[in-house]
């Protein structure tokens, strides 16, 4: 069975002093980075997703507030992780083997599923995560990152979905946005025969 990392939004706007920073987001990075230090040869494809907005006035399909309005963290958004800003980068405890493969998500539009997003510099018929998966025959999937509750969860469900056969959620390697949608968020991931489980 070949497997596959994907660690999802590890980005500056999503870390501490960022414009929509999740508690806890930068040890996040440093701890995913040990794992793939110790663990990452295990993995055949190691994948990083991003998101990688336009700029206002493009509202990216309503996920930022706009026109004065306040957002509801929950469908609508302070401007975040705009393509090529410093915001939307890696955050630097993050590191990435040179043979990660890239996606990048949101482009003036609402995606939370790296599934969502293209492969920047896909090979022919791999534009999409999912397709570039099942190329690689890739069954097993682990899912790190940020924010559990919305982009991991959903990075998550669309790899049962798109054919994993085992998908896990390492919940260490994660923070949330809140306690009660990770609650939410982790219950329905069990329901979807997701595993939550800790890093070895």
């Amino acid at each position: 069975m070949k497997s596959a990392l994907i660690v999802v939004d590890v980005q500056n706007d999503f870390c501490e002093g960022g414009a929509l920073a999740v508690a806890g987001g930068a040890d996040v990075a440093a701890r995913i980075s040990d794992y793939l230090r110790r663990r990452g040869d295990q993995y055949d494809t190691i994948v990083a997703t991003r998101d990688w907005h336009a700029p206002l006035p493009d509202t990216n399909a309503g996920h930022f507030a706009a026109d004065g309005t306040s957002p509801d963290y929950v469908t609508t958004w302070p401007v975040h992780c705009v393509a090529g800003t410093a915001g939307a980068e890696y955050h630097p405890d993050l590191v990435l083997p040179e043979r990660t493969v890239h996606v990048v998500k949101g482009e003036s539009r609402q995606d939370y599923s790296g599934f969502q997003g293209r492969v920047v510099d896909a090979p022919p018929g791999q534009a999409t995560l999912g397709r570039l998966l099942v190329a690689r025959n890739v069954a097993h999937v682990d899912v790190v990152g940020l924010a559990t509750d919305f982009c991991v969860a959903a990075t998550a469900t669309d790899a049962r979905r798109k054919g994993a056969t085992l998908v896990s959620v390492l919940t260490d390697l994660t923070a949330a946005v809140s306690a009660p949608t990770a609650v939410r968020a982790l219950t329905q991931l069990a329901q979807h025969r997701i595993h939550l489980e800790e890093s070895r």
